[in-house]
């Protein structure tokens, strides 16, 4: 069995703190705020990363790339999608494309 990727091993952090609620966990309380919160911290990351980006600085955009990529997890943790179904999503278009190319 391979080792679970980054964002797998992210993913079930993620999972168990919505099912955990710890407190002083940055991640429950988004969890204990809920959807609206979730959602909202989703587009102010997406508006920092394309600020970042913006400014031509690869630390600011690497930083902010991770921070969106969080709070991305963080909603399909509260939605309950496994990240596989996002892989698969993935191959899918990727498949296609190569499809579309031959």
């Amino acid at each position: 069995m391979t080792e679970p990727t980054i964002l797998q091993q992210l993913y079930e952090v993620i999972a168990a703190r919505k099912r955990d609620l710890p407190e002083g966990s940055y991640t429950a309380a988004l969890f204990r705020e809920g959807e609206d919160a979730i959602l909202r911290k989703l587009g102010e990351e997406t508006l920092e990363l394309v600020l970042a980006a913006k400014s031509g600085r690869t630390p600011e955009v690497v930083h902010e790339v991770a921070d969106l990529l969080f709070h991305l997890w963080v909603l399909l943790g509260h939605l309950e999608i496994p990240p596989e179904q996002i892989y698969a999503e993935l191959q899918r278009r990727r498949d296609t494309s190569k499809d579309r190319r031959q």
